[in-house]
């Protein structure tokens, strides 16, 4: 008998393999099914015997469902939508495919739901393709250093914490405390750098979305942004896909050799819906009472964030989670896990901002273990003395609370600290740009404030930034492409920072 050769057999066998699945996937694409309850947004369904994990299936009606829960007897589906069309008894059959989303340059100025429908009556939408909600993260070789800033416009987030492009920056903190107007200020600050948005409303209320479109119509940003909505009224299994959803939209960007950012608001919402949901599946509850797979729940997301390699595009994708936590407790089990995912995160202490320190990061528990190597010449020549400044000024403030009296040079400290404290703090939707910034902190680190009260330093800074741009724009130029300032720089600064008969 003679053997064939190794090549032969071997396309032999692949071919073998590739008839195998295809015949597979006829019988799972016809393969049907009988709902046996229904309840809460999700069914159980027998009679899927091939069914495979965060698969689609469809019921009778055209209503679609996720098989989450395989178990020997029946099938646990999550509903996607309203589950009044489906009842114990109707037929449902799998489909053979995951859940997929539209991608494309037709859904930036629109709002969507995490199944790419729009929702703003604007019209169809006309996808570039169809792409799955859950797709694998890159691999390590596949992913290059991030090196490139992506710019807030918040002077203490960009001196202090800096975000760079491909990164993952957690923001923080309890309700009410400007997580949302971060995330809304840094996706402004996008105008004009080329980089596609993607702001992903979980959980929220429908005023809170109306009021968010407003705000991006206001100030054109609408038009290089896609919003998708889950709203509070949202079935749970909406809630839960939506993160993936937007995840997938912003990824076209990235894979297209572009810069993406993704905002997701917020998880802790995602993590309720998602708990809801195992609950609802009969899954065993751990730490409070959140299922077991919580963590790679999100770490799965969140690892599809990055910047990738030349020969795929050098493409990044940039995600900035929202989480909320109870009392200030950033120990909690949500919280926790989300930070050991990310690259740093911003906390916002609720203390600060009630008093009115906005934003109200907090410097101490703040951190971007990333983005420092992404920071401008310029902005880290003048930021260094300016986290210094800012880690005294915290250490003594507390102590002199109690009326004791200090010596000069720690009276000196407070003086500038509390100046610095003042020049940080920024209306929300106002960005600030990059050179402005930096002429800023020039100003602070020269001492240029420290004669003048401090109720006036907001406005010194308004009328120097005007000034700046109005007689040195050239400077601001160069301050925003690196330039590290110099003496002459510092002398065009004093010049035009406003004396004190001006202000007066």
């Amino acid at each position: 008998m003679t053997v064939p050769p190794q090549d032969e057999l071997q396309n032999f066998k692949s071919r073998l393999a590739q008839a195998a699945d295809a015949l597979r996937y006829d019988v799972v694409k016809h393969e049907e099914g009988t709902v046996l309850s229904v309840g809460d947004g999700v069914a159980r369904v027998q009679g899927l015997a091939n069914v495979g994990l965060d698969e689609l299936v469809c019921f009778d009606g055209g209503t679609k469902g996720i098989a989450l829960d395989l178990r020997p007897a029946d099938v646990g589906v999550v509903i996607l939508g309203a589950d009044e069309t489906v009842q114990a008894g109707s037929g449902v059959r799998a489909t053979g495919q995951s859940m997929v989303v539209p991608v494309g340059d037709g859904l930036l100025g629109r709002i969507v739901n995490p199944l790419g429908k729009q929702i703003d009556g604007g019209g169809a939408i006309q996808p570039v393709a169809h792409w799955p909600v859950e797709r694998p993260a890159p691999g390590i070789v596949e992913r290059l250093p991030v090196t490139e800033p992506l710019l807030t416009g918040l002077t203490v987030i960009d001196a202090l914490f800096p975000i760079g492009r491909g990164q993952r920056e957690l923001i923080i903190g309890d309700r009410g405390t400007g997580k949302s107007a971060i995330a809304i200020d840094t996706l402004l600050n996008q105008r004009g750098t080329g980089v596609k948005c993607v702001y992903v409303s979980i959980g929220q209320k429908a005023s809170s979305v109306l009021e968010l479109v407003e705000t991006l119509k206001r100030e054109q940003a609408l038009e290089y942004t896609t919003i998708v909505v889950a709203s509070s009224e949202s079935p749970a299994g909406m809630r839960y896909l939506a993160p993936y959803s937007g995840c997938t939209i912003a990824e076209f960007f990235r894979d297209r050799g572009e810069d993406a950012l993704l905002i997701l608001d917020d998880l802790t919402k995602h993590a309720i819906a998602y708990r809801e949901l195992s609950l609802l599946l009969r899954r065993p509850p751990g730490r409070e009472a959140y299922p077991g797979d919580i963590f790679f729940l999100h770490s799965r997301l969140l690892e599809r964030a990055t910047r990738l390699e030349k020969h795929l595009g050098g493409g990044s994708l940039t995600a900035l989670p929202i989480a909320e936590t109870q009392a200030g407790r950033i120990s909690d089990f949500i919280p926790t896990n989300l930070i050991s995912i990310t690259d740093g995160q911003l906390y916002l202490d609720p203390q600060l901002f009630d008093r009115g320190v906005k934003p109200a990061v907090d410097i101490g528990l703040s951190v971007s273990r990333v983005g420092g190597q992404t920071q401008r010449a310029s902005m880290r020549a003048v930021a260094g003395p300016l986290r210094l400044d800012t880690a005294r000024f915290r250490e003594v403030e507390v102590f002199t609370r109690f009326g004791s009296r200090v010596e000069e040079r720690t009276r000196q400290l407070l003086v500038r600290g509390a100046r610095v404290r003042e020049v940080l703090k920024q209306p929300p939707t106002l960005p600030i740009p990059l050179g402005e910034q930096v002429a800023l902190l020039l100003a602070l680190e020269d001492g240029l404030y420290d004669d003048f009260p401090v109720e006036q330093v907001i406005g010194l800074s308004i009328a120097f930034r005007q000034a700046m741009r109005t007689r040195c724009p050239a400077v601001l130029r160069d301050f925003e492409l690196g330039k590290v300032p110099d003496e002459q720089d510092r002398v065009t600064v004093r010049a035009a920072f406003p004396s004190r008969e001006v202000k007066t």
